[in-house]
This record gives C-alpha cells, sequence and structure tokens, in this order.
C-alpha cells in the first residue's frame, strides 16, 4: 500500500492505494494549523502498512532532495505553514516521503493516467484561486533552483481591460489578470456567476492563449492540459484553441498544432490528477 496527500489551503486529501494508482481509501481534512490538520493526517496513515507517501504541497517549498530543507514549506501566504516540514512531520513514523509541488504531481498523474499517458513532454496548468503550471519535460518533472512558477509570467493587457490585475507582487501576471480571484475582483462577482456574460469568458480565453502561446515557445510540449475551478467553464476550451492558434501565427509547423483540439485538453482524471500522481510518487520512491 501507499500513501497520497494532496495538500491544498482550504484542504488536504489524503489517499491510500496500491501500485495500479488504485484508490481504496480517502478522506479530505481541512487546512487550518499544522498543529490541528497534522495530527489527523498522521493519524489516518497509521491504520495501514504504507510503505512510502508522496506529497504534493502548495508552495513554495524545497524539492531538492539534496537539501537539508526538502520538503519544507517557504514564504506562503498561508502563513501557519510557512517553514513547515513535510518530511520531519513523517520523521517519526518512519513512513518515507517524497515531496513534489501539487501542480506537478498533478501533471504526473495526467502522465500515468490521464490525458497525457505514454507523453514524455507535456505542461498542466490550473486555473483557480491561483494559477499554477506543471512541467514534465523529457520524461522528468522540472524544478531548477526552485520549481517553475509559470503562473507569473507577465502578460500584455488587452487595451479595453482596464482592471490592475490582482497578482501583490506583479499586478499584470497571469495569475494576477486571470485566476478565479483575478476574475472577481474585476467583476464584482465570483466566475460561477458570470457563466452567461460571454465578454468575460472572451478576456478570460484571451489571458490564457497568450500564456499557452509561450509556453509552447518555452517548453515545446507535445500536450497542454487545462484543469482547476474557473476551467469548469466548458465553452472556453474551443475559444483558447482558436486565440491560441491565432496568437502562434503561424510560427511553428508542429503536426500537434495542426490538430489543436487534441493538443489542448481538460483533465483526463476527473479531479483525481493530484492525488494519483501523489500515489506514484510514492510508488517511484519505493522503487
Amino acid at each position: 500500500m501507499f500513501g497520497a496527500i494532496e495538500a491544498g489551503g482550504t484542504k488536504m486529501v489524503v489517499a491510500i492505494g496500491d501500485e495500479k494508482g488504485n484508490i481504496l481509501e480517502q478522506k479530505e481534512i481541512p487546512t487550518t494549523t499544522p498543529e490541528e490538520t497534522m495530527p489527523q493526517i498522521l493519524d489516518f496513515f497509521k491504520r495501514d502498512n504504507v510503505k512510502a507517501i508522496g506529497i504534493g504541497a502548495f508552495g513554495p517549498v524545497c524539492v531538492d532532495e539534496t537539501s537539508k530543507d526538502y520538503g519544507r514549506i517557504g514564504k506562503t501566504p498561508k502563513l501557519p505553514w510557512v517553514n513547515f516540514s513535510w518530511k520531519e512531520a513523517f520523521e517519526e513514523t518512519g513512513i518515507p516521503v517524497a515531496v513534489d509541488t501539487d501542480v506537478n504531481v498533478a501533471a504526473l498523474g495526467e502522465v500515468i493516467y490521464g490525458s497525457a499517458k505514454g507523453l514524455s513532454d507535456i505542461i498542466y496548468i490550473t486555473i483557480g484561486t491561483g494559477i499554477g503550471v506543471g512541467v514534465y519535460l523529457g520524461g522528468k518533472l522540472q524544478h531548477g533552483m526552485m520549481h517553475p512558477e509559470a503562473g507569473h509570467i507577465l502578460l500584455e493587457k488587452r487595451a479595453d481591460d482596464h482592471f490592475e490585475g490582482n497578482c501583490p507582487y506583479h499586478r499584470n501576471c497571469f495569475e494576477g489578470l486571470a485566476s478565479g480571484p483575478a476574475i472577481q475582483a474585476r467583476y464584482g462577482k465570483p466566475a460561477a456567476l458570470l457563466t452567461e456574460i460571454e465578454e468575460v469568458w472572451e478576456l478570460e480565453a484571451d489571458y490564457i492563449a497568450k500564456a499557452i502561446m509561450q509556453y509552447i515557445c518555452c517548453y515545446s510540449p507535445k500536450k497542454v492540459i487545462l484543469g482547476g475551478g474557473v476551467m469548469h467553464v466548458e465553452k472556453l476550451f474551443s475559444m483558447i484553441r482558436e486565440k491560441t492558434f491565432k496568437y502562434m501565427n503561424g510560427y511553428i509547423t508542429a503536426k500537434e498544432l495542426d490538430n489543436i483540439d487534441e493538443y489542448i485538453v481538460p483533465a483526463g482524471l476527473k479531479g483525481e490528477q493530484g492525488i494519483k500522481g501523489a500515489l506514484y510518487l510514492a510508488e517511484i520512491l519505493n522503487a
């Protein structure tokens, strides 16, 4: 048996599964403080013979396995969790843990079990409370000096958009212009109450397409997968594909772009990409 944690800012999803990615038991635990949340998580994993645990964590988090800070959360807006260490939290249990970002682990889940199964080069973009990008290139999750924070690339604002952006660091970055909170701040209503207003989604698709165009040029992925709460608005997909093709302007010739309906696709695991990716991370650690 393997354990998995999808650590989000609102809730922690914990699960136990097998080496085939089958989830046998799952539970949601509110994310409050480490003092309140961690005892419940540790108790969940005491009941089975778990060989390893994979963790997809909100960030920033240290994913350098050679660092003494491996698994430690950095300067997150979730202040009670600043400097919390996932590795140290499980030391007394004797269960080894593998830690990566939540969005990287979701990308891994899609590669092993979902829409990108078998592909060596993909990106997974989650658009919701924040915007994150999991980058999987050459058959490996990408880290570098920390890990990709591609939700914070700067975008050219459209001339008719007078919203300044709500990222406290960059304003007009992708997250600051197109995340769920950005939509609510721009229009004064949450995205769920704006689904019938076409101008909302035409602008949203425009910013998403501009970002994807840059990711295509930088990462050259063989597939782009879109997930997160905002992408529950299904009509966005056709708009994003059309605008991405327009912004590429014929610059790159590739068979993937010729079939853009199969190139920019929704997540394929019905919201389980993160927890399934974390299970696979545990399996790799145990191998």
